[in-house]
């Protein structure tokens, strides 16, 4: 009898592996949602007061006028700040940023982006190539960047001497600018990814996924 079952593929019967651990998955979906809050307000107060000869669509942003505006942004930034220090700690002490994020070096990061030129994406869940540990490193540092920045606008005489490192308020203002329009590109680039590669998107909730030892 058990001759005439129709054979199952072995991704089907491979067994559910752990890629992405809960504390990951927490914080990976908070961080985006206070970031996704903080820009949608952040283009808000800065149409209010623009840098540049532009001012971003209305529809765009979040708070309605610019009192809304900050308390949304604010509520986001103590969001993004509290979840950030959680991820941060759990990264280093878990082991996580070595496992996953280290070591880069000049030669495989300069051959990942020559395979990504010619098409040739190296991916497999729960495992990130030397260009992904680039861009996770360097979104880390570019968010912890934009709230440094952020406390220098909120707070500019009590974090007079961050603001002296920044360039005082206006150098903050740029610092903000230009670290968050580094944060929705890579955003939108992450979309992307996930897009043309979707069975990664289903393990950043379960955290699990059947692994048939083939890269992407």
């Amino acid at each position: 009898m058990s001759s005439m079952l129709p054979a199952t593929p072995y991704a089907e019967t491979a067994p559910l592996i752990k890629v992405h651990p809960l504390t990951v998955r927490i914080t990976h979906w908070l961080n985006a949602t206070a970031i996704l809050i903080m820009v949608a307000s952040g283009w808000r107060i800065y149409n209010a007061s623009p840098l540049f000869d532009f001012k971003f669509p209305n529809n765009l942003t979040l708070g309605g006028w610019l009192a809304g505006a900050l308390q949304w942004h604010f509520a986001a930034m103590w969001l993004l700040a509290i979840n950030g220090v959680v991820y941060l700690a759990y990264g280093f002490f878990s082991g996580h940023y070595r496992r996953q994020l280290l070591p880069i070096t000049l030669k495989s990061l300069l051959r990942e982006i020559a395979n990504t030129v010619r098409g040739r994406l190296s991916h497999a869940v729960g495992a990130y190539n030397p260009v992904q540990r680039t861009a996770y490193l360097g979104v880390i540092a570019m968010i912890m960047l934009v709230v440094l920045s952020g406390l220098v606008m909120w707070k500019p005489i009590q974090m007079q001497s961050l603001g002296v490192l920044l360039g005082g308020y206006e150098g903050a203002r740029l610092v903000h600018f230009f670290t968050m329009t580094g944060i929705v590109v890579f955003v939108v680039i992450h979309v992307v990814m996930v897009m043309l590669v979707p069975r990664t998107f289903i393990p950043m909730w379960t955290g699990r996924v059947r692994n048939p030892g083939k890269r992407i």
